[in-house]
């Protein structure tokens, strides 16, 4: 059984609170979609999963490093074989769309595992990929020991995008599925 890791990105408010943009919290996108990514995962006898938050409001560490040291340490404890950290993108151009990936390294078992989960949130949501990048600096990714991924989902800046992403937040948990699924086969 392959277990993952999803940690929905930011808090809901500081520290760590991350982006807003037309009235929305990344905070509560990335929850939204982290717990019904995980619900489809360990109704997969294939995977088990678990998530950084557990709850809406659960507030992760007292600083933006312990908020983010929570994430990798949980993650790591539990033994997990994959993380991913679920975001949504911001620009000052509110016509900015897309997803992103980023991992540690191009040459990181990651960095395929990603690509196959921005192909998969296409297939589903239309969301086009901006494509994978190395983000060595990233603390989620160099802290975590095992392959790990932080996906920017869309741009919550976007005012098409961040509906889509409020509105419908289960095609974005089944893109994201599909993608894990796919990579997998």
């Amino acid at each position: 059984m392959i277990k993952i890791f999803i940690d929905q990105g930011h808090n809901p408010r500081n520290p760590n609170s991350g982006a807003e943009g037309n009235g929305l919290q990344e905070a509560d996108l990335t929850y939204k979609i982290g717990i019904r990514l995980s619900d489809l995962l360990n109704s997969d006898p294939g995977f088990t999963s678990i998530t950084s938050r557990t709850s809406p409001g659960e507030i992760l560490g007292t600083s933006n490093a312990t908020s983010l040291s929570a994430r990798t340490s949980a993650a790591n404890a539990w033994g997990a074989d994959w993380f991913i950290s679920l975001h949504c993108n911001a620009s000052e151009n509110a016509s900015a769309t897309g997803s992103e990936g980023y991992v540690y390294s191009l040459s990181s078992p990651a960095y395929p595992f990603a690509q196959s989960i921005l192909k998969g949130l296409y297939n589903i949501t239309g969301t086009v990929s901006r494509g994978v990048f190395a983000r060595p600096t990233l603390y989620v990714l160099r802290k975590t020991s095992m392959p790990a991924t932080l996906i920017e989902m869309g741009f919550i800046t976007n005012k098409g995008e961040a509906a889509a992403m409020n509105d419908d937040p289960a095609s974005y948990a089944q893109g994201i599925y599909n993608g894990i699924v796919d990579y997998f086969k």
